[in-house]
């Protein structure tokens, strides 16, 4: 794979940068530069950029480094470092709006089903703002429903994960046959049916609310980026994009 590229090198220093800081600060960095929900009062603007370089542990920020160096150097060697950034947070930027959407579709279905059942918006918002809900709640509309209405309004989007799967997809779109290993599954499967096999997977959970890798897991923002990147990834193919580089 040769050495480490420009724009992956600095991009793994920022996201180390930013989880040293996190340990050392906590919370307060959570509520500066994770992705809130758009109503949430923790919300600004710079979010949709700075949350790629937050993550919630070090697990999390290890798997999502190691695919950045392994998948985003080949594809950086071919394309300089200015495309490289500019697919890379185009994908980010791309899973962040899907992301919210989805958010925006829970969080609008919970208030309807609330206000409905004769609750007030303005105290609904008002419980939430202060990080709590209403038990009664439950008693009125459905359980998933519940869930979804709440994390989505509480629960902030940190990784550089969207931003990832674009990657990948485009990996497997210039590399198809490179052959690729799950660690819990040591058989080397090709790029063209191991990546589709794991988007596959982030919808299916996405979809049903059950995850295979855990809890916790923004499958939508996964997906968006997935998707932003194979859009990318299509026009520069079509207009024949792919040989430009841009050092």
């Amino acid at each position: 794979m040769g050495r480490i590229t420009d724009a992956v090198k600095h991009l793994l220093i920022i996201n180390v940068l930013f989880f040293i800081a996190t340990q050392l600060m906590g919370q307060q960095m959570y509520d500066l530069f994770s992705l809130w929900f758009p109503k949430n009062e923790h919300f600004q603007l710079w979010q949709v950029v700075t949350h790629m370089f937050m993550h919630g542990g070090f697990m999390h920020i290890l798997f999502n480094m190691y695919a950045l160096w392994a998948f985003g150097t080949p594809l950086e060697q071919m394309w300089g470092k200015g495309k490289f950034f500019f697919f890379y947070f185009s994908a980010g930027l791309g899973a962040a709006l899907i992301h919210t959407l989805v958010n925006y579709y829970y969080f609008n279905e919970g208030m309807q089903a609330l206000v409905e059942q004769g609750y007030n918006q303005a105290e609904i918002l008002n419980i939430l703002s202060q990080g709590k809900y209403d038990t009664s709640w439950a008693n009125v509309i459905s359980e998933s429903t519940l869930q979804n209405f709440i994390s989505s309004y509480m629960t902030p989007a940190v990784g550089a994960s969207g931003a990832i799967y674009g990657v990948l997809v485009a990996f497997g779109m210039m590399f198809p046959n490179a052959e690729l290993m799950l660690i819990f599954l040591p058989i080397p499967i090709k790029a063209k049916y191991f990546i589709p096999v794991i988007i596959a997977l982030d919808l299916f959970s996405g979809v049903t609310g059950y995850s295979i890798f855990g809890q916790g897991i923004a499958h939508f923002a996964h997906l968006g980026g997935a998707l932003f990147g194979f859009i990318m990834m299509w026009y520069w193919k079509r207009n024949q994009f792919n040989g430009n580089r841009w050092n």
